[in-house]
């Protein structure tokens, strides 16, 4: 139910206790809402797109914009853009949907000799890029509550991040919307081939298990609303149950008049830090418990088409 939907129930609940919803109990707020933060928000608080690291995916009639992460990721964003510069996922396709889980696409025929698509150019797989070395110079807003699967969380350029201070590491996060790479057994047998988006609760146990190397921005419903594949691990059993992929595109690569101009809240600003905050305490009128906490994957990161 959403909040409107919410607030029609609890009105309906008051009239029939007859009391109207003036009557009810004032809700004791401070501080702003979100849609108030964002509201104060000025020209310098958004950022433009990079265009060279950002991908256009074209599946069932819609595009799919997908930010690519290069300062975690390097090799396997610029294999993933050198294999869209080759045209090796224009035609290929879904091939799983597992729900609550993630959207996989690929080739289908990969594995099968004289069939699989044959990759020109780019490569087929790559060392694993499961974490990187920790590097204070590189953009990270720490969020105050904590975290079960790594030591320090927060965000870095919109892309939510784990550090381990300790061990000198820090690494991308499975979040809703983030694209990884997939692989089989071992770590290097992965490369952009083959990748995936979470559709569901974030699947951190997959945190430095597999290579993620960007994060869709929009068109997230053309991924996450798929009918689910009836078959192991959520795999259309039919090839006509697959969904096809039309194309994959560098936005650099489109011409300026078929982009699609957006701007994404920094992360890198004591704005941002409102916005935290008015997540850990919703002080809409709705919420009668704020809850004081906020999680990673509980901070979306706000994308507006660019004025």
């Amino acid at each position: 139910m959403n909040l409107r939907g919410a607030a029609a129930v609890c009105g309906l609940f008051l009239l029939a206790s007859g009391l109207s919803g003036a009557e009810a109990p004032p809700v004791r707020r401070t501080g702003a809402t979100v849609a108030e933060v964002l509201a104060s928000a000025k020209p310098g608080d958004w950022r433009p797109l990079d265009l060279e690291n950002t991908l256009y995916m074209q599946v069932s009639g819609q595009r799919v914009v997908i930010e690519l992460n290069p300062l975690f990721a390097p090799r396997h964003v610029a294999n993933v853009k050198a294999l869209a510069r080759e045209h090796y996922y224009d035609g290929l396709a879904i091939v799983r949907v597992q729900d609550n889980y993630v959207t996989q696409w690929g080739d289908p025929e990969a594995g099968k000799a004289g069939t699989a698509r044959p990759v020109q150019h780019a490569q087929k797989t790559l060392p694993a890029e499961f974490d990187r070395a920790l590097d204070r110079k590189v953009p990270f807003t720490r969020l105050p509550d904590g975290d079960v699967y790594a030591p320090e969380v927060g965000f870095s350029q919109g892309f939510p991040v784990a550090r381990d201070p300790r061990r000198g590491r820090m690494w991308l996060v499975h979040n809703y919307g983030m694209v990884g790479a997939g692989r089989d057994e071992a770590a290097d047998s992965g490369g952009g081939t083959e990748l995936y988006v979470v559709i569901g609760h974030a699947a951190r146990h997959l945190d430095r298990n597999v290579t993620l190397l960007g994060r869709v921005i929009q068109g997230m419903e053309a991924l996450s609303a798929l009918p689910r594949g009836k078959g192991a691990m959520g795999f259309y059993e039919k090839p006509e149950d697959r969904i096809p992929i039309t194309s994959v595109q560098v936005a650099a690569d489109v011409p300026v008049a078929e982009r699609t101009p957006l701007e994404i809240l920094r992360t890198d600003t004591p704005l941002f830090q409102r916005l935290v905050e008015a997540r850990r305490n919703r002080r809409e009128s709705w919420f009668k418990n704020p809850a004081g906490r906020v999680e990673l994957a509980n901070v979306p990161i706000p994308v507006r088409p660019k004025p």
